[in-house]
């Protein structure tokens, strides 16, 4: 008894990659990773400027004090 009917007719159907489809996938990682780590950079660069960190520490400083 087939837990899925017809489960096993669809993977012989299912078209196999061409050789030049074969690393598409890693290629999609990298350049999300890229992405990434190019919106890292951005976001420590804002966060290294002067009135981003007085921002955030006196946001912290007030969440906090004791009311």
């Amino acid at each position: 008894m087939e837990l899925y009917p017809g489960a096993s007719a669809a993977k012989k159907r299912r078209p196999r990659f061409t050789a030049s489809e074969a690393g598409m996938a890693t290629a999609e990682y990298a350049i999300a990773t890229l992405a990434a780590v190019g919106f890292a950079g951005l976001l420590v660069f804002i966060l290294r400027s002067d009135e981003v960190r007085g921002f955030l520490l006196n946001l912290i400083r007030t969440a906090l004090a004791l009311p």
